[in-house]
């Protein structure tokens, strides 16, 4: 959990947390890359799933990298600029999706027992919105960064692999105002369009260009950026992405409302979302837009608009079929297949 010094401000304890973050394991991804050579298959003939091995290898810090406890976790909030019809479905949607999530039926909930990831959903004060980020900030510093020390408890009990999704009405507006804030632009060039806030476009866009002139000359820091723009799933988000580092555990991103928590640390130390990978890449420009910043290639493209961690966790079975591939195949030495080349 990220100590809060009583003496100093919130923030800066946050920054401590950067100057801390281990690198890859090199050592881990050429044993990798070694045994690739010996496995009974032609060199490079699994493509993507070669590189994804090596990027678990790396941030697993493991030589024989494996998906054993892969978990994903899904962070829920509401937001005060819902207020402004950016949104055709009420904020009472949001507990209901997550009373519909701890009875099984929701898509993810499919998608987790179907490839036997775990699966766990944070409520973040969902009785308590933000604050409408047109004519306030959404937290408080301190508040701001508990919900971040929230989000590095979400990998309280252990995990291999983390993939991060969200849930909650009016976050793609939130995440819409951070990547304006961050990359600059129109603010029609980054409202997403949603399975949850389809319609009331010109609202959306109006909110977040609201939003942009009301916190002008405070949005040089990216840790500003997320407080006064941002939201409790995506505060959460980036603490748990932060602690998964400081744990060697690589992370799946889900859409657009995840990705912005990963591009406020990615505007802090592009390096320190290092051991993240784009699960997959979301319905829409935006998403694309703010990937190609990040530098992510998504695993999967399937159009997806849905949030809940659906597409981080089908990225998860290619992740672990991946894994299996490499530690189970059997090595020409083995079978005795004669090697070409």
């Amino acid at each position: 959990m990220i100590p809060i010094n009583a003496t100093g401000m919130p923030f800066d304890d946050v920054r401590g947390l950067f100057h801390v973050l281990p690198g890859p394991d090199e050592f881990a991804v050429a044993a990798v890359r070694a045994r690739n050579r010996e496995l009974t298959k032609p060199v490079g003939s699994l493509g993507d799933l070669e590189a994804v091995v090596e990027w678990l290898a790396a941030w697993q810090g493991n030589p024989k990298p494996a998906v054993r406890r892969p978990l994903v976790v899904v962070f829920a909030g509401n937001h005060g600029v819902a207020a402004h019809g950016v949104s055709v479905w009420p904020q009472a949607v949001t507990r209901q999706m997550l009373d519909n999530f701890a009875a099984g039926g929701g898509a993810i909930n499919q998608i987790c027992a179907s490839y036997d990831l775990g699966f766990k959903v944070f409520d973040l004060a969902l009785d308590l919105p933000t604050g409408d980020i047109t004519r306030e900030a959404a937290l408080d510093e301190k508040a701001c960064v508990a919900t971040m020390a929230f989000g590095m408890e979400a990998i309280a009990g252990g995990t291999d692999l983390l993939s991060i999704g969200e849930m909650g009405i009016g976050g793609t507006i939130a995440a819409a105002a951070v990547h304006a804030a961050l990359y600059g632009g129109p603010a029609s060039r980054w409202v997403a369009r949603g399975a949850w806030d389809a319609g009331a476009a010109d609202a959306r866009i109006a909110a977040v260009e609201q939003a942009l002139a009301f916190h002008a000359g405070h949005l040089d820091d990216p840790l500003e950026v997320l407080r006064r723009l941002g939201g409790r799933e995506i505060a959460a988000a980036a603490g748990a992405i932060l602690a998964a580092r400081l744990e060697h555990i690589p992370v799946l991103l889900d859409g657009y409302t995840v990705t912005a928590a990963a591009a406020i640390l990615h505007a802090v130390d592009p390096a320190s979302i290092g051991h993240c990978m784009a699960g997959h890449l979301a319905a829409g420009e935006a998403h694309a837009a703010v990937l190609e910043r990040l530098g992510k290639k998504p695993l999967l493209s399937l159009g997806l608009a849905l949030g809940e961690g659906a597409g981080a966790a089908l990225a998860a079975g290619i992740v672990k079929a991946a894994a299996a591939c490499h530690g189970e195949m059997a090595t020409f030495t083995q079978t005795g297949i004669e090697r070409q080349g």
